[in-house]
């Protein structure tokens, strides 16, 4: 009898060693570009929970503002034409959404239950309604490789930088539109060589856009719509820039360094470099501001590093080559 019921036991603790861990209710997400997954991790214990199949080529991640999908960009430079919902509380992939000619897609944001998205192939940028099942709205750039894309809260103004064109595009919905939001005005703004990872200032002053070939970061001022200043920064090979919440320091990865670069966002200067011994890539801010994650690219993990010390602290193992970070918050 002891026997039988210790066979039980034993038997019942391996069951339960095997069952997958539930999605967090805030979860650090991170795009493996090895192995074509997408890690769900949890933030408390920096464990990945569980993985999901993400498509070829994946390169950006969002999740949706209630925190249960999540969507992947699969980019191929130009030759893939989808996005990969993935479901977050059943840790699984749902389907692939075919963007038809919309081909290139990269960077993303969530705003108002719909996705909004860069097509670089296309020189465009769209929008993509999950109740219909399709893409609702489309506006061309007119820029080559517009990349990376940020919205704002009310949908009335789009930024994106344009990699390949050296600009930066200032969309904003104007008051001609009948019906509301119809027409749209873009201002162009040379910034520098290669300009890709950007941010715009917490207060919505300024947009730092960092400029990968030239090595320097402009700084863009919203209201006038023009470049400010031009710091020599030494971020040749800078791929995502990025605010911490408070708006006082400046993160820039670079994938061909070895070092994360830490600027005053006040006085435009470098306060630290940090050793991550390769190349990095996606940038994700907690949003209580305690903690920043990088993903070191070439190195195969994501750095933690406290924003207090910018010191690291820990790292995660979330697949060969992380790339695209976001974070999501269940409600």
């Amino acid at each position: 009898m002891r026997a039988t019921r210790l066979l039980l036991l034993l038997a019942f603790l391996s069951a339960s060693a095997a069952w997958p861990e539930s999605t967090p209710r805030e979860s650090l997400l991170v795009l493996s570009k090895g192995d074509h997954t997408l890690a769900i991790v949890d933030p408390s214990s920096l464990k990945v929970v569980a993985k999901a199949p993400v498509g070829e080529d994946p390169h950006e991640v969002i999740a949706s503002t209630d925190g249960k999908f999540a969507y992947v960009s699969n980019y191929g430079g130009g030759a893939y034409n989808t996005l990969t919902l993935i479901d977050l509380i059943g840790q699984k992939r749902v389907t692939a959404i075919d963007l038809g000619p919309l081909r290139g897609p990269h960077g993303l944001v969530f705003l108002d239950g719909k996705v909004w998205f860069t097509a670089e192939a296309a020189k465009a940028i769209g929008r993509y309604d999950p109740e219909k099942k399709a893409v609702d709205w489309i506006l061309g750039t007119g820029q080559d490789r517009t990349h990376m894309i940020w919205v704002s809260e009310d949908m009335t103004r789009i930024y994106t930088t344009n990699v390949s064109s050296g600009t930066v595009s200032l969309i904003e919905q104007t008051h001609r539109a009948r019906p509301p939001g119809a027409d749209w005005e873009e201002t162009v703004v040379p910034v520098g060589r290669g300009s890709e990872g950007f941010d715009v200032s917490p207060g919505g002053k300024e947009l730092w856009a960092a400029n990968a070939q030239d090595g320097t970061v402009s700084i863009v001022d919203l209201a006038a719509k023009r470049v400010t200043d031009t710091l020599q920064a030494n971020v040749r090979g800078a791929n995502r820039l990025k605010f911490t919440p408070d708006g006082k320091l400046v993160f820039i990865s670079l994938l061909t360094g070895s070092h994360l670069a830490v600027l005053d966002s006040a006085t435009h200067k470098e306060v630290k470099r940090i050793d991550l011994g390769h190349g990095a890539a996606g940038i994700q801010m907690q949003p209580d501001g305690a903690r920043a994650y990088v993903a070191c690219t070439g190195g195969n993990y994501v750095a933690v590093i406290d924003l207090k010390s910018l010191e690291i602290t820990g790292r995660i193992d979330a697949g060969p080559h992380p790339d695209g970070l976001a974070w999501s918050v269940r409600r």
